[in-house]
């Protein structure tokens, strides 16, 4: 598996089902935190690549709203709504 596959899916396993089973309309990722996480080193430009795809948006079923912080780093955080 990929590791743009893996991200994709643990985020979608820790951060949008949760969510979606307790009825938010909005989930907030900060990159930093899955990356940490996910026990990943240095693979920030991966988790933001992840998140911030198309391809993650349609399998998650998603649509990002809003993205802060820096391109790349760790506090770069991703607005979906569910």
């Amino acid at each position: 598996m990929k590791q743009a596959d893996r991200i994709r899916r643990f985020a979608i396993a820790t951060y949008i089902e949760p969510a979606r089973t307790k009825g938010d309309k909005t989930v907030q990722i900060r990159a930093g935190d899955l990356h940490d996480r996910l026990g990943l080193h240095d693979r920030l430009p991966a988790v933001c690549g992840a998140l911030g795809a198309l391809k993650f948006q349609t399998k998650a079923g998603v649509s990002l709203m809003e993205r802060s912080g820096p391109h790349q780093g760790r506090n770069a955080v991703f607005v979906f709504e569910l």
